[in-house]
């Protein structure tokens, strides 16, 4: 949806109200003609008013990046897995500089790569943001490795949300700069590698959306950046339906991740037109999906959980408390509990510094 056509419908409706108000004298005769141009003007702006509106939203809060992101539901044939065979890849599109103080010397500020990920695997590819703070360029730390983590937007949503909206880097950055936690790298995405929303779910005769997530997207990093290998130097987070992904992979790939946060985050996958049937029939892949079934099958270790809701305004409050509640005494479970919040980047921006502090405290040892 590009920046041409924005203002081309803006142009429009514009154009159009500016039409109605000097044809209007003309249309108020009583004839057929006359009340048909007044319905089509009439329809005509409306439709447009409504566009417009609809654009500058998807603008600003960046939920779909493409007409096929938009109209992906409905989804009666289920794709099937993608990419060439032959290995995971790291391709490098391009770098942006972090909105940080000393921006243009990446051993001040850092980098933001955008990239393209291939899993082994899942035989999936995705688009992400890749953060590497400033201590990653910085003389001495040439063979240093550095504690990660996956970052998930909700859905409908883009990484770039996390970029722009969600501060991510800068938080990282400012976090760092005051010693409340380590550099870390940050590798932010949307929680699906497809164009509708597969809730990071290995989807029978389809996508394997939980492989990706859950065991070529940590591989794959690891050997294009200086990261650890082990669950110990991995983490991942994510907000609403990116909360569930990040949960889900904290709790069936302990493999990979030892830390797992979710903000407002959902128990269960969200059943709704864009996802369609995602089990198949499959009860046993429907009954994984449950995060609460699955905390209790979970072996006592030392994965870490950070969930966070609120009191007043968001609608996980109770599943929230029943997720601490079952995980006491199978993992260190931690949360932050609001006064009043919402399901949305207001609140979100609120979690996220003492989060990634959590998480710092926790990778790397």
């Amino acid at each position: 949806m590009s920046n041409a056509f924005l203002v081309t419908v803006l142009l429009g409706t514009v154009g159009v109200f500016a039409a109605a108000v000097w044809l209007w004298p003309r249309l108020a005769r009583r004839s057929g003609r006359a009340v048909l141009g007044r319905v089509g003007l009439i329809l005509t702006a409306q439709v447009l008013v409504l566009a417009s509106v609809g654009l500058v939203a998807n603008r600003t809060f960046l939920l779909y990046g493409s007409w096929g992101d938009l109209f992906a539901g409905q989804k009666t044939q289920v794709p099937q897995s993608g990419g060439a065979p032959g290995g995971a890849s790291v391709k490098v599109l391009g770098r942006q500089k972090p909105e940080v103080p000393g921006s243009a010397d990446p051993r001040s500020a850092g980098v933001v790569e955008k990239v393209v990920l291939q899993g082994e695997k899942s035989r999936q590819g995705g688009e992400a943001y890749v953060y590497l703070p400033p201590e990653y360029f910085q003389k001495g730390n040439e063979q240093r490795t550095f504690p990660a983590a996956v970052v998930l937007t909700g859905y409908p949503g883009m990484a770039e949300n996390l970029v722009r909206n969600l501060r991510y880097p800068r938080t990282a950055w400012t976090l760092a700069k005051e010693k409340k936690m380590p550099p870390m790298i940050l590798v932010m995405m949307r929680p699906t590698v497809v164009p509708f929303n597969s809730q990071c779910i290995d989807i029978p005769g389809g996508p394997a959306t939980e492989t990706f997530f859950g065991t070529d997207l940590p591989r794959t990093l690891s050997r294009t950046y200086r990261t650890g290998t082990g669950p110990r130097n991995w983490g991942i987070i994510g907000d609403s339906t990116g909360g569930y992904c990040a949960l889900k992979m904290g709790l069936q790939h302990q493999e990979s991740y030892s830390v797992a946060v979710g903000l407002s985050a959902d128990y269960k996958p969200e059943v709704d037109a864009q996802s369609g049937d995602l089990f198949h029939g499959d009860k046993k892949l429907e009954k994984r999906s449950d995060l609460m079934t699955n905390l209790e099958q979970l072996p006592k270790g030392k994965s870490s959980f950070l969930v966070t809701t609120s009191l007043i305004g968001e609608s996980n409050l109770k599943p929230t408390r029943e997720f601490i509640e079952k995980a006491k005494g199978r993992a260190n479970v931690s949360s932050i509990t609001l006064d009043s919040g919402g399901h949305g980047f207001n609140t979100w921006r609120r979690e996220i510094p003492p989060a990634l502090e959590w998480m710092g405290a926790r990778l790397g040892k």
